[in-house]
């Protein structure tokens, strides 16, 4: 019989930091795990359609970089991100009142990175924050650990609620976080006197504006409206970048979201603090996916594919709107979003969207419960419905099946 003695097993939970007790999973990344099942008809997460993605563009265009730069491809590079990129995007977003250079710009590895290292920047434990409610499910995830006590303001069908967010004032919120194109997840889009009102609210009262804009260019309906980066931009033309508003944008919802590459832009003490934080990160974005992300733009990639995912996914969005007017009781209502890649549900007073997304996994059918949004506690009986990953026939067949469930029982699920 042996005499050695057993080691005590490690405890970590005595060696982790007490920010990592704010650190909660993801119920939609959770989710995901099962919906990834081909057989699964998933209006779960924000997934651009795979079988769009043109694999030979890609293909040819990463053969052209590794011909044109070489090793220097595969190098480090530059915490901020390459310069040609940064003047791409600072080009792009200019206007005769808005002058933005790449010093403006920095590269980040999607637009989720991009508002992790704002919280890190930004807040500390106590600072406040307004916040869409519902809102950005990840956003929540990133700020958390920062110690910020989350504000919520409504949202309805036209985005924030604005005169809601004005009694929150006397609290002294440091930033205000919105979507005001396509809300994630209601799919609302922020009307142009709401959006005048808030870069104002914000001018009173030196509050930054955190703009979050990753399906801006999925318009399939209506008109494009100015972003609160523009609105908020020095009344004198062609005057240097100096806003309130901190943008973040990505190629994920328009070239791949593979690639990882967002941006940020922002005056440039902000962009000199995530700068700083990034080194800390990861160093930089990858070198050679950003040479790809160049490559494909100047091309005039996002010229003939934009439209391409615009045409599929108002089909895909329409098919889903006929589809829910078809099976879905007349009990329930539901936006009908102008872009984007969601749509909102609300069922009736007492339903619980949880208890529905249980028997609907029973018959393959996905989606994210409402509430999961909230941060009230609000929103059991709503449901958030992705229409851009599925095909016409896969969302009918999909809408169906839910109908069906809530025909059968929408007082069961109470």
């Amino acid at each position: 019989m042996s005499n050695m003695k057993t080691e005590p097993e490690m405890d970590w939970s005595q060696l982790f930091a007490s920010r990592t007790a704010l650190m909660t999973p993801s119920a939609l990344r959770e989710l995901l795990k099962v919906t990834s099942r081909a057989e699964v008809i998933s209006f779960a997460g924000g997934l651009p359609a795979a079988e769009l993605f043109p694999v030979p563009r890609f293909k040819s265009a990463l053969a052209a970089v590794l011909d044109q730069h070489g090793g220097k491809s595969l190098q480090y590079s530059i915490t901020e991100g390459l310069p040609e990129l940064r003047d791409w995007i600072a080009l792009r977003f200019s206007t005769p009142r808005l002058r933005i250079a790449h010093e403006n710009v920095l590269i980040t590895s999607g637009a989720q990175q991009a508002l992790s290292l704002l919280g890190r920047i930004l807040f500390e434990k106590g600072d406040r924050v307004i916040v869409e409610n519902p809102t950005y499910l990840a956003l929540l995830s990133a700020w958390r650990p920062t110690g910020v006590e989350f504000m919520p303001a409504l949202c309805d069908a036209r985005g924030l609620r604005v005169e809601k967010c004005r009694p929150l004032m006397k609290r002294k919120p440091k930033a205000i976080y919105c979507v005001p194109n396509f809300q994630n997840p209601l799919g609302a889009t922020m009307s142009l006197p709401r959006r005048k009102k808030l870069a104002a609210l914000a001018r009173a009262h030196s509050m930054a504006i955190i703009e979050d804009n990753p399906y801006g260019e999925l318009r399939y309906s209506g008109r494009a409206l100015p972003n609160l980066l523009e609105l908020d931009a020095p009344e004198r033309p062609g005057s240097d970048f100096s806003s309130r508003v901190i943008y973040a944008g990505t190629f994920s919802k328009v070239l791949a979201p593979g690639l990882r590459v967002g941006w940020v832009i922002a005056s440039k003490p902000v962009i000199e603090k995530l700068a700083l934080a990034k080194q800390a990160a990861d160093l930089q974005t990858s070198t050679l996916n950003q040479y790809l992300a160049l490559e494909l733009v100047r091309q005039g990639f996002l010229e003939d594919f934009i439209p391409v995912l615009r045409r599929h996914y108002g089909q895909r969005r329409d098919a889903m709107l006929e589809a829910l007017d078809r099976y879905f009781p007349k009990s329930a209502r539901w936006t009908k979003p102008d872009g984007g890649v969601f749509l909102w549900v609300t069922l009736p007073p007492g339903a619980d969207s949880g208890h529905l997304l249980e028997a609907a996994l029973n018959e393959g059918v996905a989606f994210v419960p409402g509430g999961e949004f909230h941060l009230n506690g609000e929103g059991k009986n709503t449901m958030r419905l992705n229409f851009s990953n599925m095909p016409p026939a896969r969302i009918e067949e999909g809408i169906k099946k839910l109908g069906g469930l809530l025909r059968r029982g929408v007082n069961s699920i109470s």
